[in-house]
C-alpha cells in the first residue's frame, strides 16, 4: 500500500495449526497417559518418566510427555511433601525422600517449605 510518499509492505501472519496436531499416536498416548497419572497424584519429572518408560512408552515419547504435561514440578513437590508430611517425617527425612523419588534438591526444598 502507498500513504503518502512511503510504500509499505503488509505481512500476512499465519496462525500455526496447535501443537497437538503434529503429535504421533505414540506421543498422544504418552501424554495422556502423563496427565492421567497427574491427576491421580504428585510425581517428579523424572519419576514420571521412568513410570511411562516402565508402562512400554519409548524413552524419547516418555520424554516428551514429560516435557509437555504442563506440570509444574514445584508444585507436584508441594503436592508430594504433603502426602508424606502424614507420616511424620522430619524436615530433613521428608527432603531427602523427595529426593529419592527424583525431585530436584530445589524443588524438594521448595515443596517442603510451602507446608
Amino acid at each position: 500500500a502507498k500513504v503518502g510518499k512511503r510504500s509499505l509492505k503488509c505481512k500476512l501472519t499465519v496462525k500455526k495449526r496447535p501443537a497437538g496436531s503434529n503429535l504421533s499416536a505414540r506421543q498422544r498416548n504418552a501424554l495422556a497417559r502423563a496427565k492421567s497419572y497427574l491427576d491421580l497424584m504428585a510425581f517428579s519429572k523424572q519419576g514420571l518418566k521412568d513410570q511411562l518408560v516402565f508402562d512400554g512408552f519409548s524413552d524419547s515419547d516418555a520424554q516428551f510427555a514429560v516435557d509437555h504435561c504442563g506440570a509444574n514440578w514445584y508444585e507436584q513437590a508441594v503436592r508430594s511433601a504433603r502426602e508424606y508430611a502424614k507420616y511424620a517425617y522430619s524436615r530433613n527425612d521428608l527432603i531427602e525422600q523427595l529426593v529419592y523419588i527424583k525431585f530436584t534438591n530445589d524443588q524438594a526444598v521448595y515443596g517442603v517449605n510451602r507446608l
